[in-house]
């Protein structure tokens, strides 16, 4: 490996790790929520929205600090600040 041969990591050991964000990426920031318009998702919120915490449904895309998703063709609008946790859904 490069690395063993040019010593470029000083000391006698480490510890190489590969990964990527995966099928179920996480959705953090704006860019996400837009750049993913389309994919399924799942969002849970830090407050109920319509009095529910859990919601999962396609990204419809992001504008004003909301993210919208459309749950069953009905279009729910999410504040970004609200959201406590967000995943792309694996679609076989």
């Amino acid at each position: 490996m490069l690395l063993d041969v040019e010593d470029l990591v000083p000391g006698p050991r480490y510890i190489l790790e590969i990964s990527s964000p995966g099928l179920d990426r996480k959705l953090t920031k704006a860019p996400d929520f837009e750049r993913f318009t389309g994919r399924l998702a799942r969002i849970s919120t830090l407050e109920p929205v319509e009095n529910s915490t859990f919601f999962e449904g396609r990204l419809a895309g992001y504008s004003n600090g909301l993210v919208k998703l459309d749950v069953k063709g009905r279009i729910l609008e999410l504040p970004l600040s609200g959201i406590r946790k967000a995943n792309l859904v694996v679609e076989w």
